[in-house]
């Protein structure tokens, strides 16, 4: 078995929990890998080295103080390259993003997690790709490097070589995510046992339910029937039915709602419709087309097309990894 080197790159101001998180996947991944229990054991799956600048100790975010392995000037260039976020990506280290730059030359995966994402545009890597970031700072990447396609959705975003991933604990999404690719589904699974975490939320699992990233709107009538999709995904949603239930003409309501919510009522029920059913196979043992029916599909077929659409899963494959009840 091939050892893959991993660099965790820190700096003054890393989120303690973008090293961890990913550092922990990882290491035990090594532990867990199947030549781990041989007695023949060969060299390890992962071999996980942080650098930082000069090789000293740096703070983190939250006070913590982490010791590198090895001066970020001098590292040598790594299989999976792993750039942190926290509050030292505002503003970014030069001389850190310089380094980044060089080590990405040779990297075979270049990841980072949360605001590291910064980094990453800031040294050009992210140009012309779509990436992600923590929800709160999409809008801030977006402006400051409008050369990249940022999406605000997903918990995770793979543009060939780059991954970027969202807030601290997407980085372990993304670091399972790896695993899974480069040791098997069965050591991913053992890994995230371990770590008593979900294997895995599908990259395109969304940073926030429909509720919280969607906008609240102003007017009572439309928080009303923001509050009705929600509480009955399976009635008649049509723009028509809600308009009626605002007492407005459906143009007034279409445009009402688009402006006050953020997304057209369509858009807010798919996504209501989404997360219902999305609950509905985490927590209960229903059946899938009876699911389809409670969440406003129809049919099984609808919301499989759906899922496929949207989570890059079928139903049915959401409902193995995420199903919470117990027999």
């Amino acid at each position: 078995m091939t050892t893959r080197d991993v660099l965790i790159v820190l700096f003054e101001g890393v989120q303690s929990l973008d090293v961890t998180g990913p550092l922990e996947v990882f290491a035990v991944a090594a532990d867990l890998a199947p030549h781990a229990a041989a007695q023949d054991a060969g060299p390890p799956a992962y071999r996980i080295r942080t650098a930082a600048l000069g090789g000293g100790p740096v703070r983190t975010s939250a006070g913590l103080r982490l010791l590198p392995d090895e001066d970020l000037r001098t590292a040598a260039a790594p299989d999976v390259l792993l750039v942190p976020g926290g509050h030292g990506t505002h503003p970014a280290d030069p001389e850190v993003v310089a380094r980044i730059t060089e080590l990405a030359a040779d990297a075979g995966r270049v990841v980072s997690v949360c605001t590291g994402a910064f980094l990453l545009a800031a040294a050009g890597l992210l140009d012309g790709r779509r990436a992600t970031t923590h929800w709160a700072y999409c809008g801030t990447l977006a402006r400051r490097h409008p050369e990249i396609t940022v999406d605000p959705e997903p918990i995770f975003v793979r543009d060939g070589r780059y991954a970027t991933s969202a807030g601290v604990t997407a980085g372990i999404d993304l670091a399972l995510a790896l695993v899974e690719e480069d040791l098997g589904r069965d050591v991913a699974l053992a890994v995230a046992r371990a770590l008593v975490v979900f294997l895995r939320r599908p990259g395109s699992q969304a940073q926030f339910s429909t509720q919280l990233a969607a906008q609240v709107a102003q007017r009572h009538p439309l928080r009303e029937v923001q509050r009705w999709i929600t509480e009955h995904p399976d009635a008649d949603l049509s723009v028509d039915a809600l308009a009626e239930r605002a007492a407005l003409s459906p143009r007034q309501f279409a445009r009402a709602f688009r402006a006050e919510v953020g997304v057209t009522p369509g858009q807010y029920v798919d996504r209501t419709r989404l997360e219902a059913a999305r609950r509905l196979l985490e927590d209960t043992g229903s059946g899938v087309a009876e699911i389809a029916r409670a969440a406003g599909y129809g049919t099984a077929e609808a919301m499989r097309r759906a899922f496929v659409r949207t989570l890059s899963v079928p139903p049915a494959e959401y409902r193995r990894r995420f199903h919470s009840v117990r027999s």
